[in-house]
């Protein structure tokens, strides 16, 4: 099975990457730039067949790793 995994910045927080991203933007004339925010993707090959045995896993793997819980969220989507 395999899934993506996006990691991005809980409400609130501070996004300095992105806010750099839309000022650099801005300087090169994209005036029409509202926001920037950055957020990470992991595609992630699991060796389950069972998609709810693959899901815990790699809900495990964003707790203990991927993911910061205290500023940052994840969503999985299913690619196959």
């Amino acid at each position: 099975m395999i899934a993506d995994v996006y990691i991005e910045l809980k409400e609130g927080v501070t996004d300095p990457e992105g806010e750099s991203t839309k000022k650099a933007l801005k300087l090169l004339g994209f005036e029409n730039v509202k926001n920037v925010s950055t957020r990470k993707v992991f595609r992630i090959e699991i060796d389950e067949n069972d998609r709810g045995k693959a899901e815990e896993e790699i809900v495990q793997m964003c707790e203990k790793l991927l993911a910061n819980p205290v500023i940052q969220k994840y969503s999985i989507k299913w690619i196959s």
